[in-house]
């Protein structure tokens, strides 16, 4: 078969081309030690890398997540701390107010300590980091407190602010103010007892108890006092004030004995001292008090002026040292649910991290090049090159021209 030159030259010129062309797609794998250049070199491996890249960008969008919730409820934990420790301060100046040697001058600086402390805690409830308030829910741009003569009220709304921290997790990186300042139960957390500030007597009211949980009402009593008989002796009457009339077990005027448990629809509680005829005491359903109106109301109690007797004070105390206590532990609940939610993230990190180790093992084994045989086609093709080089060199160069003379 014939061949003319012009084919010799052309065939041999696309073979270069496409060996040179081999040889720098392997020079970029190489290079670039991925094995697939473009999605034509192999369509499944190039879709299965595409969702694995995507999850690990997920993945790590997680983690940046994470670090910001960390931080956000590091703030938190850090803020209700630092509450902790102001109302822990506030329990022990209502002990030493208790101090009967104490006199007005004495009192009014205690409540001057109390007062600071209100403005510090006012100060932690309006805690803010970069996004804003903390414990104003969803509106983070608003100051979530603002002193009142009560107190302090509340401009926040209930929202959290949540963040998703994995593909299954998604938790609350702050708390509504209401819930953990505003949300405190009085008394012991389901009665609350009362002295009436008119009483004359020092007659002092115990915190009821529950003996009988299944028994309690939820209605409200008022124990009031008189002189009954001949001679003249001290009883109580209990009244419930929602039936209008006494508790089963206690009708009819009840002889009256210092500190002699009071028992009824569940309850038991003791009034120590003397009060006087006309003195009442009052029973009541637990309700929800702001902390910055227990300590506002601590303050007003310290100031007062009180008789020798100062059972009123006494009274206003013992209330204090009650709403306090609940107030103490909706702060604790608040920051351990914080603690256990920074835990939580640190668990979250780890297992974040071998998951990001899986996705990067898929995809060293999708797209990752086997160096050892591609350095070995390499070689090869540039064997195979120079062969066709030279022998084209050589082809190109037959010619009967060579030898005509």
């Amino acid at each position: 078969m014939r061949i003319s030159t012009n084919t010799i030259f052309e065939r041999g010129t696309s073979q270069l081309n496409t060996l040179q062309s081999n040889i720098a797609r392997t020079q970029m794998q190489l290079s670039t030690n991925r094995r697939m250049l473009s999605a034509a070199d192999d369509p499944i491996a190039s879709a299965r890398a595409l969702e694995t890249s995507q999850s690990q960008a997920v993945n790590s969008q997680y983690a940046v997540n994470r670090s910001n919730a960390r931080s956000s409820l590091g703030l938190v934990e850090q803020s209700l701390g630092s509450a902790t420790l102001v109302l822990q301060n506030v329990q022990e100046i209502v002990t030493r107010a208790g101090n009967g040697g104490l006199n007005q001058t004495d009192r009014d600086t205690l409540a001057n300590e109390v007062q600071s402390q209100l403005d510090n805690l006012l100060g932690l409830a309006n805690t803010s980091d970069s996004e804003g308030y903390l414990f104003s829910g969803y509106k983070s741009k608003t100051a979530p407190f603002v002193a009142t003569a009560g107190g302090a009220q509340y401009q926040g709304d209930q929202g959290e602010r949540k963040l998703q921290v994995s593909s299954a997790r998604q938790f609350a990186i702050s708390s509504p103010g209401s819930s953990v300042f505003e949300s405190n139960l009085t008394g012991n957390g389901a009665q609350v007892t009362s002295a009436n500030p008119a009483n004359t007597g020092n007659g002092v009211i115990s915190a009821a108890a529950a003996l009988n949980p299944s028994a309690l009402t939820g209605h409200n009593y008022q124990i009031t006092f008189a002189l009954t008989g001949m001679p003249a002796a001290t009883t109580y009457t209990v009244l419930d004030t929602v039936t209008n009339a006494p508790p089963p077990a206690l009708i009819g005027p009840q002889p009256y004995q210092s500190g002699q448990p009071i028992a009824f629809d569940g309850l038991s509680l003791d009034i120590r001292n003397a009060p006087v005829a006309g003195d009442t005491f009052g029973v009541d359903p637990s309700a929800r008090q702001s902390v910055f109106a227990t300590l506002t109301d601590l303050v007003g109690t310290l100031r007062a002026p009180f008789g020798p007797g100062q059972n009123g004070l006494t009274n206003g105390l013992t209330r204090a040292a009650d709403n306090l206590g609940s107030a103490l532990d909706t702060v604790l609940t608040e920051r351990a649910t914080a603690g256990a939610r920074l835990k939580e993230l640190d668990d979250l990190d780890t297992a974040g991290e071998d998951i990001n180790l899986q996705y990067a093992s898929t995809l060293s084994q999708l797209q990752d090049l086997d160096l050892v045989s591609t350095i070995s086609k390499f070689t090869q093709q540039q064997f195979t090159l120079e062969a066709a080089q030279k022998s084209f060199k050589s082809m190109s160069g037959l010619s009967l021209f060579n030898f005509i003379g």
